[in-house]
């Protein structure tokens, strides 16, 4: 439905952000809620693994997960013809964090249980410390009785590890700036309980071979292996520690997200990076193919006005490059929307309409930007620090770390005057280092017009953030304003 968001319907998403980013605090757990979500609405979920000829039809609403970790939407207009575009908003959906490596067990020092974990992209930095670190994520269980191997979610529901900063009383080694973090950043979760502990599983059976029965928790401190065990059969799962056979958990910030301010205008929360785009694209999706535009009241009826293909993809491993089956390098959406245009044109030239499709779509890049910080002004461009609860920024660099031109900025801005949303701008100094995006590598590989535009945060890489509140709904009223209106001004374009 084309209507604009009001203030009421932009503040009606603040808190179910808060909640996405506390309930979902591994890129497993987030891909999970957005799957449910969007089932909840009517979307239905495709497998890879299957044809998809004769299962996607016009007015239909789909998607489709790739490693629990990675997920592509998308809504087929109910007057779709093929060749036409497809409105495109791709975001990553993974953010920094620490990840616990392949046999975490480590020595017991100076009666401490700790855990190996590595970073994953820039973790692991000075604002890890002192914090209340929680752990979850999937888990690969062998189903004794069917002969399987099932994937499961999990996360301990309390705060199980901490890293400890050195006292300043003990004189250089606290003030080091490059503390070590393979010996120095290693998280503590317990005090050694050899006398005491009863788990059948013995740190000393830890060997690095992986085969044998239970080896795999073997590797793993024996506690740790029974939480994650107790957790598996409260869900439910008559699980054994001999039945797990490996697992992939991060360590993470267990602090909820919290409205602040004096007048609580500010969103302090982990994760933004980038949760906060994701959130925002997929509630536009929801929201833009629904009669309603509030988040806890969207009507399943399509619109059926459309006549292009809606799609919002959610990407993990942008923080690393994006490289792996995963990651918007891959052929994910690419191969997505080949799938859907032979799906609903199974007679026709294929490769010649993939590639009409592509011509004829538009992409935003939607990656959080830079809010300007009172405390460093001169570190910003003039003209170019966005500020908080103002609205998504345009992001712009002339060596090609964005896809942001001139067209693809007019196009936007058309956009935003017909949605009501203010469109900001960023570039960074030429005196300092551009981020990259999922932009560039999704924009070139399909030859579709794009640009990047996110909402603008405070403390980017921190392992907690600063947007504004009502930042959240600013983000899904311009995107939604981009699908509803995307075909009428895709019309003022020409080539």
């Amino acid at each position: 439905m084309k209507k604009r968001l009001s203030t009421a319907d932009v503040e009606s998403y603040t808190q179910p952000f808060l909640d996405f980013i506390t309930e979902n605090p591994t890129v497993f757990h987030a891909v999970d809620a957005v799957a449910k979500r969007l089932e909840s609405n009517g979307f239905t979920k495709l497998s890879s693994r299957d044809q998809w000829n004769g299962k996607i039809e016009k007015g239909g609403k789909y998607f489709v997960e790739r490693n629990g970790s990675s997920i592509v939407s998308f809504v087929v207009g109910s007057n779709y013809k093929p060749g036409n575009g497809a409105a495109v908003i791709a975001t990553h959906i993974d953010a920094l964090t620490t990840k616990v490596k392949p046999i975490s067990t480590k020595p017991t020092i100076a009666g401490y249980v700790q855990l190996g974990i590595a970073p994953y992209a820039g973790a692991l930095n000075k604002t890890w410390w002192d914090r209340d670190l929680g752990i979850g994520g999937k888990v690969l269980v062998k189903d004794k009785s069917r002969g399987r191997i099932e994937t499961k979610l999990v996360k301990l529901d309390h705060p199980i590890a901490r890293i400890p900063t050195l006292a300043p009383h003990f004189g250089a080694p606290a003030y080091d700036p490059n503390p070590n973090p393979e010996t120095q950043m290693v998280p503590i979760i317990g005090l050694d309980q050899s006398g005491s502990d009863k788990s059948n599983i013995s740190s000393s059976q830890s060997t690095g071979l992986l085969q044998g029965d239970a080896v795999f928790a073997s590797t793993q401190p024996p506690r740790l292996v029974n939480a994650i065990t107790r957790i598996l059969k409260e869900e439910n799962s008559a699980t054994t520690a001999s039945d797990i056979i490996n697992w992939e958990l991060e360590v993470f910030d267990t602090q909820p997200a919290q409205l602040g301010g004096l007048d609580k205008e500010f969103i302090f929360a982990p994760r933004i990076d980038d949760k906060l785009c994701s959130f925002a694209a997929i509630e536009a999706l929801i929201a833009s193919t629904s009669n309603t535009s509030t988040h806890d009241n969207p009507d399943p009826t399509p619109n059926q006005d459309d006549s292009v293909i809606k799609i919002v993809g959610c990407f993990d491993d942008e923080e690393i490059g994006s490289l792996l089956r995963q990651g918007a390098k891959s052929n994910f959406l690419p191969s997505t929307i080949e799938r859907t245009v032979s799906a609903l044109a199974p007679n026709l030239s294929i490769p010649d309409l993939v590639s009409q499709t592509f011509a004829n779509g538009f992409m935003i890049s939607a990656d959080v930007s830079h809010a300007v910080n009172p405390n460093y002004l001169s570190v910003y461009l003039e003209n170019h620090a966005p500020q908080l609860n103002v609205g998504v920024a345009v992001q712009a660099d002339p060596n090609g770390h964005t896809t942001t031109n001139s067209v693809s900025t007019a196009f936007l801005q058309r956009v935003a005057e017909k949605c009501g949303s203010t469109l900001q701008v960023f570039q960074i100094r030429n005196d300092s280092r551009s981020g990259g995006t999922v932009g560039p590598m999704l924009s070139s590989a399909m030859g579709m017009r794009a640009i990047d535009a996110g909402l603008p945060q405070l403390s980017m890489h921190s392992i907690r953030a600063t947007v504004g509140n009502l930042d959240p709904g600013l983000g899904v009223k311009l995107f939604k304003g981009f699908l509803d209106h995307f075909e009428e001004v895709d019309g003022e374009f020409s080539g």
